[in-house]
C-alpha cells in the first residue's frame, strides 16, 4: 500500500477523540431534541388547525445532530452515529414518539450520510450542509408519512407531497444552515483544534 493510501486510510479512521466529541455532540442532540419535542407540541396545534402539513416546519430541529457531527468530525458515519445516539437519548428522556423516534433518526443520519458520502466525505461547505439537511429533511418527510407509524399516514396524497417538501425545506435550513454557522463559530474559539474542521472559520463558502 502506497504511502498516500496509508495516510489516506488513517484519516478516514475512527479515533478516540472523535468517539467522546461525537457522543458529546449526539448526547447534547437528545437533550434539543427532547426540548424540541415540548417546543413543537405547543407550536403544532395552530399549525395543524391551520393547515396540518405547516407542522413539516419543524422538523428540521430534530436533525441538527447528524449535520453537526459530521460538519465536526469529518469521518464516514459521523452523521449516522450522532443522530442515531441523539434519538436514544431522547426516547431516554421520555420522549411522547416512543421507541419510533430510533428508526427516524435512523433514517434522518442516514439522508445526511448519503449526502456526505456522495462527495466522498471531502466537501463540508455552505451548499453540502443545506443538501445534507435537506436530505435528511426529505427522509423524514417519507418515514413520517408512509411508515406504519408514521404520524401523517392519514393525509391525503397532495398533503403528504406538501409536508415532505416542508421538511426537506426545514431540514435544509434548521439542520444544514444552522449546523454550518455553529461549526464555523466552533471554530474560531479553539475547541476544534483536534479535527480538521479546526479551519472551518476561514473555509470557503461555496468550494
Amino acid at each position: 500500500m502506497s504511502t498516500a493510501a496509508i495516510k489516506k486510510t488513517t484519516s478516514r479512521s475512527w479515533r478516540v477523540v472523535d468517539i467522546v466529541v461525537a457522543a458529546l455532540v449526539a448526547i447534547a442532540g437528545g437533550v434539543i431534541f427532547w426540548a424540541w419535542d415540548q417546543g413543537a407540541a405547543a407550536l403544532s396545534a395552530p399549525m395543524n388547525a391551520a393547515y396540518p402539513p405547516l407542522t413539516g416546519l419543524l422538523a428540521g430541529g430534530w436533525m441538527i445532530p447528524g449535520v453537526l457531527g459530521m460538519l465536526i468530525i469529518r469521518k464516514p458515519g459521523a452523521a449516522l452515529f450522532c443522530e442515531t445516539v441523539a434519538a436514544t437519548g431522547e426516547l431516554l428522556m421520555g420522549s411522547q414518539y416512543g421507541a419510533s423516534v430510533l428508526f427516524s433518526g435512523f433514517i434522518q443520519g442516514l439522508g445526511a450520510e448519503i449526502i456526505f458520502a456522495i462527495f466522498v466525505y471531502r466537501k463540508f461547505n455552505l451548499p453540502v450542509s443545506l443538501l445534507a439537511g435537506a436530505a435528511a429533511g426529505f427522509f423524514c418527510g417519507l418515514n413520517d408519512s408512509f411508515a406504519p407509524w408514521g404520524w401523517n399516514i392519514a393525509y391525503s396524497g397532495a398533503d403528504k407531497f406538501a409536508y415532505i417538501v416542508l421538511t426537506t425545506i426545514s431540514g435544509a435550513v434548521l439542520a444544514g444552515a444552522l449546523a454550518w454557522l455553529a461549526t464555523r463559530g466552533l471554530a474560531r474559539t479553539g475547541v476544534l483544534s483536534s479535527f480538521a474542521s479546526r479551519k472551518a472559520a476561514t473555509e470557503p463558502v461555496f468550494s
